[in-house]
């Protein structure tokens, strides 16, 4: 069949330029190379109209491509959900473990009988701890490096993994980043009970591993998801890291309250231990890209590689996106990503986010237990319920924010900036009310559960961005991004540390909620003025140099021959 589409010229998901052309496709074919305004897919039906379409329109309609069951990209995307739970669990286990680890009753505190009315009451909570008695006598400033120092290693090696993994495939990058961290998860206990300077290395080589891992994972979605799949699909995968933490805090709690092993090491050594198991599994059920895949079905495959096509340059001639995959290390046009004005917008409203995420993640269990008297457990488990209703209103998000992007209600750019606002502004108002409703969990606890969720939106906002301004180097983009970002990770808890100061009052903590929720809606307004979601020129003229660089090759290896 022949199947005719008018689409924008030049629709690199979001290029408003008016000039039309026709391209016909023709089924009962089994090449798909994008030339002479031809694209041919394998298939046996009869010939059909489908209508106009623009830059916002999927080209490929039919999601359900063959039988199959499971799909390549659905094994590659549950491996990728559960790998990011993993390594979650294992970065936030210390933040409940560390209220266990730190003898509270050896650190000087403010005289309570100074501030009785900027303190909670501990008569209204039941089984409450006051004061722990830990192990290590570590105050808020030396807490606050132990909780950071992970972060140190994990900005160190953002751009390194993006950027080997556009070289040589994410598959590595991702599963011996997640199987890194496990190792020295396991380490922790032995490192802790050691010496400071040596939990300290440990956590910076553990942050080294799990720092590969968001970019790595970035790479591979540009091969093996088609666009206008990417949000939802993206919100599954990265979701992860909230099941991760919701499993984590109350399970981390539990252990702590045991006597095993010293209750609190029973954490790391769990979660570590799920790490190397998950690393066997992915290094044989996940490749690089579909054409790797072994068990991949031909439809799957040519749905995959010709939504990538089509949605790109049209009018332009393609080579296979497999001939594209990995690019000369002295390829990458590093000036003009790092003078890219959207790719700022991006890293300042990332900042903004994370410095918020990270002072609820490392910081909140210390507030719940100094200030409003929760015992672990009860302290654990109420810290992760707003991950899990993050995690509900990631999805929710993400799939309406295809759905409006296919019915052409809102364009690419519009939506980036829509979902992103919600992100930041509606969880920003939650961190600011906590400050207001005092010493009521229940109050707390909508805040960060039912406000705070709408952060979830996050992966309909900036996440899928830097693959719009250049599917090429998006690896590399968000390894800038989540790297500077977090930054945040050690500041955070340093500066908070800084700010409390042995004085765990409730006006102390409400600069600390204030100061958070400012940055997060400042970087969103600096989002809103420079975002874009057009591919961006030095990105399609790389493409275009490097094919123009293999066809030279090409051409002078058959000369010699």
């Amino acid at each position: 069949m022949t199947l005719h589409v008018s689409q924008t010229r030049g629709c690199s998901y979001a290029n408003n330029d008016e000039s039309t052309e026709n391209v016909v496709f023709h089924r009962n074919q089994t090449s798909f190379g994008y030339g002479n305004n031809e694209i041919y897919v394998e298939d046996d039906e009869e010939e059909e109209e489908i209508g106009e379409g623009n830059a916002n329109t999927p080209l490929i309609f039919n999601s359900e491509e063959d039988g199959d069951f499971p799909k390549a990209r659905t094994v590659f995307g549950f491996m990728g959900f559960l790998g990011f739970a993993v390594v979650y669990a294992m970065r936030v286990n210390l933040s409940v473990a560390i209220v266990a680890m730190v003898n509270q009753s050896a650190i000087p505190h403010v005289n309570i009988s100074t501030t009785i009315d900027e303190t909670c009451s501990a008569d209204n909570k039941k089984n409450m701890t006051i004061l722990t008695e830990g192990e290590f006598a570590w105050d808020e400033s030396t807490q606050g490096l132990v909780l950071g120092s992970f972060f140190y290693g994990y900005v160190l090696t953002q751009v390194p993994g993006g950027r080997v993994a556009e070289i040589v495939g994410g598959k590595l990058i991702y599963g011996y980043g997640v199987l890194f961290t496990a190792i020295f998860t396991i380490l922790t206990p032995i490192a802790a009970y050691w010496n400071l300077t040596f939990l300290i290395i440990v956590r910076v080589l553990e942050g080294m591993g799990e720092g590969v891992t968001y970019p790595a994972m970035h790479a591979m979605l540009a091969y093996w998801i088609p666009p206008l799949e990417r949000n939802k699909f993206a919100a599954i995968v990265y979701a992860g890291s909230n099941i991760g933490t919701v499993i984590s805090l109350p399970l981390s709690g539990w252990l702590c309250s045991l006597k095993f092993l010293g209750g609190w090491p029973l954490s790391f050594y769990l979660f570590g231990a799920l790490g190397l198991i998950w690393f066997i599994f992915w290094m044989f059920l996940v490749y690089d890209k579909p054409s790797m895949h072994p068990r991949i079905s031909s439809k799957e495959r040519i749905y995959i590689e010709n939504s990538m096509h089509l949605l790109r340059l049209p009018g332009r001639r393609f080579s296979n996106i497999d001939t594209i995959t990995h690019v000369p290390t002295h390829s990458i046009p590093w000036c003009s990503i790092l003078t890219s004005t959207p790719l700022w917008a991006i890293l300042i409203t990332q900042c903004g986010q994370s410095w918020a995420f990270y002072t609820q993640l490392t910081e909140l269990p210390t507030y719940m237990s100094n200030i409003l008297h929760y015992d672990i457990e009860s302290n654990a488990l109420l810290n992760a319920v707003p991950y899990l209703t993050s995690w509900i209103m990631g999805i929710a998000c993400s799939a309406l924010a295809d759905w409006m992007l296919r019915k052409r209600y809102i364009s690419l750019l519009n939506s980036y900036k829509l979902w992103n606002s919600i992100a930041s502004i509606v969880p920003s108002l939650g961190l600011i009310g906590i400050g207001y409703v005092g010493c009521s969990w229940e109050w707390v606890t909508f805040m960060l559960a039912g406000v705070g969720s709408f952060a979830g939106a996050i992966y309909a906002g900036n996440q899928m961005n830097h693959i719009s301004l250049s599917p090429r180097y998006a690896g590399t983009m968000y390894g800038i991004t989540n790297s500077a970002a977090n930054i945040c990770g050690f500041l955070a808890p340093y500066i908070i540390g800084l700010i409390i100061n042995h004085n765990e009052t409730l006006p102390q903590w409400h600069i600390v909620f204030l100061l958070a929720a400012y940055l997060n809606i400042g970087g969103n307004v600096i989002y809103l003025l420079f975002a874009s979601a057009e591919e961006q020129k030095w990105s399609i003229c790389q493409s275009e140099r490097e094919r123009e660089r293999e066809r030279s090759a090409n051409n002078r290896e058959e000369i010699q021959t």
